[in-house]
């Protein structure tokens, strides 16, 4: 139960500065991750501090290969480490299939709803007309780079983990 209460007010502060400046800070991580260490510890021991250190790895391992690539923010993957330290691989798992369809949706709406989006919409009228009829497709510049808050996906797809085990559960 205090490890959703820890996890909820984590996940909110982060989305408040991930929007407001896309980064989340490591002074709000670090001492979640302290309480996440003494919690598991306290509660369960040495097999505690096991689970908290697998959840941990498997939440660094899922957003590591992004990170690396360019397309994630370090915050991000820590965030989803943290998320892993406090619940567990298993929610973390669960989660992160949420949080990759939430994140789809987010980008989605963004290539589509940023500024151009009749242009976009004519350029997708104009790449179905060459694949109907075979001809060759320049794809230069016509879709939006950048960044977006992903920890709101991170959140999300926590707050969906949440709900599909059930609040209470520990």
């Amino acid at each position: 139960m205090w490890a959703n209460a820890i996890m909820l007010l984590v996940l909110a502060l982060c989305v408040v500065t991930d929007v407001r400046s896309r980064k989340i800070y490591n002074n709000v991580i670090a001492p979640a991750l302290v309480l996440a260490v003494v919690y598991h510890a306290a509660t369960d021991g040495w097999s505690g501090l096991l689970h908290m250190l697998i959840g941990l790895g498997a939440g660094f391992a899922i957003l590591l290969i992004p990170y690396l690539l360019g397309g994630m923010g370090a915050g991000d993957v820590k965030l989803l480490a943290l998320v892993g330290a406090l619940k567990g691989a298993g929610f973390v798992m669960a989660a992160s299939v949420y949080m990759a369809l939430f994140g789809a949706v987010m980008a989605l709406a963004i290539v589509l709803f940023k500024n151009g989006f009749r242009a976009r919409i004519r350029y997708m009228q104009y790449v179905l007309v060459c694949i109907r009829y075979r001809l060759k497709l320049p794809l230069q510049g016509h879709f939006v780079s950048g960044t977006y808050p992903y920890g709101v996906a991170i959140a999300a797809g926590c707050v969906l983990g949440f709900m599909m085990e059930g609040w209470g559960a520990g």
